[in-house]
């Protein structure tokens, strides 16, 4: 969080975002050329008066206090009317040159709108005008850090420390920047110092809780966070940190309500929305994890591993081409992204394209360092196999087709001989018919030729039925025209030897 304010600007100034990860250090526009002035010395001596101080007019100064009631009524609300607000600071700021403090606020407003170098000039224009506005060196400071310019903002506190001595906020921010470095004792020094000389300089409550967090000090760190929220009971990092209290007491549920009351006090805190996110992901409820996957990328959108998640977060939900768009939009920010390219494969492998996925997960393990530096467990070797399977049962079955295949038209051949062969035989007993027609058509006109000249044909001999022999056939009485002289009747012989009696 940003520094409080003085009494007569806005209390409990926004923070800027918590870095997740820090870039290299660098040298910023929020670092650069910023001091802090002491109060001045009166020539002869002794320190300046309060009347030696600008006047303001006295319709700046209610313009002033009437957009800080503004703002204190809408904090309580947790809803904030940021135009509104803006306008009622940037009036009191046209009213009257000298008042610094609403300079300040307009950067303060920007700053909570993502407006980063909007902030930073209004926050140096604060300085110009009051160099002993510490306040604004301090959120300049902050910024710097944030956006990695580490030296830049050590430099402003050490600025502030030589001017203020005994000013708790920059104490309390170099004692910060020395936990981040790892080194918590005197992270912890540094701090107790702080609230010696301010017991309500928050910041420092919050550097304690996160020493004692890392050093699984858990019951000290609850205790600390506790404490703070008497000091501001709507600021997102002390319930971000009991949140994370919670999950490494193995207790996710309350873990969750913690996570969501940090972005009910500041809904661009972006690590409570990551939180939510992997908790959403990991009880594969899709929908939520792609609420707060969008709330990341609305803060920044050229992230590409939120994009990523985006994407998969999509594909849980079915909608697999817009998976890929989010792909296809994180590869262009980061191609050498490991995790884009796993979460690919898989749409692909759903699709039916083994090789191809295989090709994406190969990426996978060389992005990630090779085989050595993936563990063992990690699902990729397992998507591996499956896909590797799936190309064997698909060789397998390609076989079969052609075997099958190869059956088939076999079989067609056979039936067609088979129907050849037996076209051939009806065309041959066709044939046989028709020839055993012809040679009977030729035997009746051989018959025919044989009539007699009358045209009487000769009688047909009548077979005799099977079942008896026949009678004897009496002759045929010769024909009129050739009668022949009767036969003389030889006398029968005798049965016997004997003689016949003549009876």
């Amino acid at each position: 969080m940003s520094a409080p304010l003085t009494k007569l600007m806005v209390r409990g100034a926004v923070a800027a975002l918590v870095a997740l990860a820090a870039p290299a250090c660098k040298t910023t526009e929020a670092g650069a050329d910023v001091r802090v002035d002491g109060p001045k010395v009166r020539s002869g001596g002794g320190a300046a008066r309060a009347d030696d101080a600008p006047q303001i007019s006295s319709k700046a100064k209610l313009m002033f206090e009437d957009a800080v009631k503004a703002f204190e009524t809408q904090k309580k609300t947790g809803q904030y009317d940021w135009a509104t607000l803006e306008k009622k600071f940037r009036s009191a700021a046209d009213a009257d040159d000298n008042l610094a403090e609403a300079t300040y606020n307009l950067g303060v407003i920007a700053e909570r709108q993502g407006k980063t170098k909007d902030a930073v000039a209004f926050y140096k224009e604060a300085l110009a005008k009051k160099p002993t506005l510490r306040q604004a060196a301090e959120n300049l400071a902050v910024i710097a850090q944030n956006q990695g310019d580490e030296k830049g903002a050590v430099a402003i506190y050490e600025n502030i420390l030589a001017t203020y001595p005994d000013d708790a906020g920059s104490r309390a921010r170099l004692a910060e920047i020395h936990r981040r470095r790892g080194e918590s004792g005197r992270a912890l020094e540094l701090a107790k110092e702080a609230l010696f000389r301010d017991p309500r300089t928050l910041q420092a409550y919050k550097t304690m809780m996160q020493v004692h967090y890392e050093q699984k000090q858990y019951s000290l760190a609850r205790l600390i966070a506790l404490r703070a929220t008497k000091i501001e009971e709507n600021d997102p990092e002390i319930y971000y940190t009991l949140g994370l209290l919670n999950l490494a007491e193995k207790e996710p549920v309350k873990a969750r309500v913690q996570f969501k009351r940090a972005v009910e006090a500041r809904n661009d805190f972006l690590p409570a929305h990551y939180q939510l996110a992997k908790m959403a992901f990991d009880q594969e409820d899709y929908g939520s994890a792609e609420e707060h996957v969008r709330r990341i990328l609305q803060a920044n959108g050229n992230n590409a591993e939120a994009l990523v998640n985006l994407g998969v977060a999509y594909k849980g939900m079915g909608q697999i081409d817009k998976a890929l768009q989010a792909y296809d939009a994180a590869q262009k920010l980061n191609p050498n992204l490991p995790a884009l390219y796993l979460n690919r494969g898989i749409i692909i492998g759903l699709k039916g394209d083994p090789e191809k996925a295989l090709t994406y997960y190969k990426q996978f393990v060389q992005l990630s360092g090779g085989e050595t530096s993936v563990n063992a467990n990690h699902q990729v070797f397992e998507l591996i196999k499956e896909q590797e399977a799936a190309i064997a049962t698909r060789e397998e079955m390609k076989k079969a087709e052609e075997e099958a295949k190869k059956m088939e038209e076999e079989m067609k051949k056979a039936e067609a001989a088979a129907k050849e062969e037996e076209r051939k035989q009806k065309e041959e007993e066709f044939k046989k018919q028709q020839d055993a027609a012809k040679g009977k058509a030729a035997a009746d006109a051989l018959k025919d030729e044989a009539k007699p000249a009358d045209g009487k044909a000769e009688p047909k001999k009548e077979e005799a039925p099977k079942a008896a022999p026949p009678p004897p056939a009496r002759p045929a009485p010769a024909p009129e025209a050739k009668k022949e002289a009767p036969r003389k009747e030889e006398p029968k012989k005798p049965a016997s030897d004997e003689p016949s009696d003549g009876l």
